[in-house]
């Protein structure tokens, strides 16, 4: 790799140019400007909160990617949480979600009971995975292809 990097003086780790975060090294948070030569830390600035909601959104978004949902719909949801963050906090801990999934090789073996009628069918149909951001555990209901 021919990218510019550097050796933190703080961490001692190497870091990239391209991956600094405002001029800062993204591991440690010295200030590799080299305008005054000190150290300085991390502020509670919103760079800061920069960073931690770009790591919060790659978990959510590596997550629910991981369960098959369209990244398009995983983006929505992530910026409907961002905006109801900056509006009223206390809405935003309880953010429902609804995402549709595909179904896994064993899901499509098994027999499933339709959500909204209640019959049971085999093959087709879709998964909705459902839940909160604050809970780890997703709700996931079935719908017959006839609904």
């Amino acid at each position: 790799m021919h990218t510019p990097h550097t050796t933190c003086p703080s961490c001692h780790e190497e870091v990239f140019l391209d991956e600094l975060v405002g001029g800062r090294c993204p591991l440690c948070g010295y200030s590799l400007d080299e305008d005054d030569g000190t150290c300085s830390e991390y502020e509670e600035t919103l760079e800061r909160s920069d960073l931690g909601w770009m790591i919060f959104q790659f978990y959510v978004f590596k997550r629910f990617c991981n369960e098959g949902a369209s990244p398009l719909q995983v983006m929505q949801i992530l910026s409907r949480y961002e905006e109801l963050t900056q509006c009223n906090p206390a809405d935003a801990e309880k953010m429902q979600f609804s995402l549709e999934v595909p179904m896994s090789r064993w899901e499509r073996l098994l027999p499933k009971r339709c959500a909204k009628c209640g019959r049971i069918f085999l093959s087709g149909g879709k998964v909705m995975m459902s839940g909160d951001l604050l809970s780890p555990e997703h709700k996931r209901t079935y719908t017959c292809p006839s609904c």
